[in-house]
């Protein structure tokens, strides 16, 4: 469910994001990726407080046969932004404890897909995993997710877009220790 606010602060907030580097001929070959970012203790104002428990990226695979498909048929924004909260979910049932979980993203599409206030008209597969994943993920502790504004500066959301970035062009993350919030 989408949330303002949670019972106490999240144990994990997870920023994600999606990015498609040619999303006007979106087909199984368009190069797309994810980005997550988990972060304790963070405060939700975007100066980057907190501590930035884990990090992934990779791209959205659009082949059934490969082990980490999802269910995306093409490689475009949306299936990439759902890709990322889906590998969210994901980190959460298999490393992620037992706390309050806080997902953050800049696409209304993906959250309100995620937690069934939608329905999905296109990319059914992939949001059918997705809903999945959230109904189980939702049933061990408190969940919800809130959207963030794109490209404002806000530091972990932009890290996680310089993940999927970089994911998307098939290039290694710049270390978070060497990155300024805007490269991508």
């Amino acid at each position: 469910m989408k949330i303002d606010h949670m019972s106490g602060r999240p144990d994990f907030t997870i920023y994600v994001d999606g990015s498609c580097l040619d999303n006007q001929n979106v087909g199984p070959d368009a190069p797309a990726g994810w980005g997550i970012v988990i972060v304790t203790g963070d405060s939700g104002l975007g100066k980057g407080g907190g501590e930035v428990l884990h990090e992934e990226n990779g791209k959205v695979m659009t082949d059934e046969d490969d082990d980490d498909w999802l269910g995306a048929e093409v490689g475009s924004n949306n299936t990439a932004e759902l890709s990322a909260f889906a590998m969210a979910l994901r980190w959460l049932l298999l490393e992620g404890g037992e706390g309050r979980a806080l997902i953050r993203t800049d696409s209304t599409y993906a959250g309100n897909l995620a937690d069934g206030t939608w329905n999905a008209k296109a990319n059914r597969d992939l949001v059918s995993l997705l809903q999945k994943l959230w109904e189980e993920v939702a049933s061990l502790r408190e969940l919800g997710w809130k959207h963030i504004r794109a490209h404002r500066g806000h530091r972990w959301n932009e890290r996680a877009d310089h993940l999927a970035n970089r994911a998307a062009a098939g290039e290694v993350a710049i270390p978070l220790d060497f990155w300024k919030p805007g490269q991508r």
